[in-house]
């Protein structure tokens, strides 16, 4: 499918989608700027983007690919591509592969995880298979025994591994309390979240001769964000003109950033899905330019729409939310995510704001940590692996929650580790 432009794109979509249709009602017809557009309004758009009654989809779900992203049990989110879109998706992004380091004849194994209408295992198995480059490809999985995972690397002398960190280091782990590793291993492709110092020194005791880079970003919901840039930084990427359309916008005023070293949320808008329009859609993230020429820019952590804790992906609005419900005598006046790293794993502190004091909070708390628990029930388990910390509620005066010393504003989202 070739690039659309803006104008068509747009017109597209208000004249096939209820969702955008509403959205741009006060938008002239003519539209050939980006910053003529409203910011997607997150909350609206998965309100409209439901499997029975779809507001948002630009026709029939008569043909077409159906994935999961990380919302809670009660309010999954799904997202749509053709077979075209697909294909166009993973040829792009398997492209990007060869910067990341793929080269021809490589033997790779997806570690990914797959089932459940979740992408990854998939998209990346989809994506070796267009990557203009020759490779093998293993499709092992993330769930499979490590037994028998390190078996067929073994066996096949596997020179790639695709994975998220926490899979990755997983397999360090169990290679480590073996006494083993796999000199073969030459490069570690990591996605979903980032890889911290302490990560890199696992991952390099385990595969003395692997270089750890980033396997490129993309998002189920947004489509392709941004292909790897060699070279020592793995934050690095490279917007993926003329597939998608990467802004950055001041986190004060929306206003695009194009000065280097500035950090603003990144917005993304595809100018080839139709069925599922992606028209200036924030994808969770911060990040700043460091080259806009080469539209080269780097990702900072996670912006205020989401967070990411170990493996395990938080909507923001979704925490929100279930507080509220659990909650019914709405004492809690405030809800702030925190997420720090210590003892070499991620954590979630719930920082909530009441004027009572803490002693008298013993039944709401608990409440709260069922509704949580009962909605997102990958973050005990990823607790019970080790992966990350137990969830930890901190109970504080309103007055003692974070604001934004420049508008006043709550900070829904403190992202206090490392930044590598």
């Amino acid at each position: 499918m070739p690039v659309q432009s803006l104008a068509e794109l747009v017109h597209f979509a208000r004249c096939n989608s209820g969702f955008y249709s509403a959205l741009y009602s006060g938008i002239p017809e003519n539209v050939t700027e980006l910053t003529a557009l409203p910011v997607i309004p997150q909350a609206e758009f998965w309100q409209a983007n439901t499997p029975r009654g779809n507001t948002l989809l630009t026709g029939p779900l008569e043909e077409a690919v159906v994935f999961k992203s990380g919302g809670t049990t009660g309010a999954p989110k799904f997202s749509f591509y053709t077979r075209e879109e697909w294909r166009e998706f993973t040829t792009a992004f398997g492209a990007g592969l060869v910067e990341a380091g793929l080269r021809p004849g490589q033997r790779v194994a997806d570690l990914f995880y797959a089932g459940d209408l979740y992408a990854s295992y998939t998209f990346v198995l989809d994506s070796l298979h267009r990557s203009p480059v020759a490779n093998v490809r293993l499709p092992i999985g993330g769930a499979a025994p490590l037994d028998s995972t390190v078996a067929t690397l073994d066996q096949f002398g596997v020179e790639v591994i695709a994975g998220t960190p926490t899979t990755l280091c997983a397999l360090a782990e169990h290679l480590r309390a073996e006494g083993r590793h796999l000199p073969d291993v030459t490069t570690l492709l990591f996605g979903g979240e980032s890889v911290f110092s302490d990560q890199r020194r696992l991952l390099s005791a385990a595969f003395p001769a692997a270089r750890v880079a980033s396997i490129g970003y993309a998002a189920v919901d947004a489509g392709l964000v941004g292909l790897p840039v060699p070279g020592d930084d793995p934050r690095l990427h490279r917007a993926p003109a003329p597939y998608s359309v990467v802004e950055i916008l001041d986190e004060h005023t929306g206003e695009p950033l194009t000065r280097p070293g500035v950090p603003g949320r990144v917005v993304v808008t595809d100018l080839r899905r139709r069925l599922m329009p992606i028209l200036r859609y924030p994808v969770g993230d911060r990040a700043e330019w460091t080259d806009t020429a080469a539209g080269h820019f780097r990702i900072l952590g996670r912006a205020e729409e989401g967070v990411r804790v170990g493996p395990v992906a938080l909507h923001t609005q979704d925490v929100h939310d279930l507080v509220g419900a659990a909650d019914v005598t709405g004492r809690i006046t405030g809800v702030q995510l925190v997420v720090r790293r210590w003892e070499d794993r991620d954590g979630l502190l719930l920082r909530l704001g009441c004027g009572t004091r803490a002693g008298d909070l013993s039944e709401l708390a608990a409440a709260v940590e069922k509704a949580f628990h009962t909605a997102r029930p990958m973050y005990a388990q990823a607790a019970a692996a080790r992966h990350v910390h137990p969830v930890v509620l901190e109970w504080v005066r309103h007055a003692e929650l974070a604001v934004n010393g420049r508008t006043g504003k709550l900070i829904r989202v403190l992202d206090e580790r490392p930044l590598t």
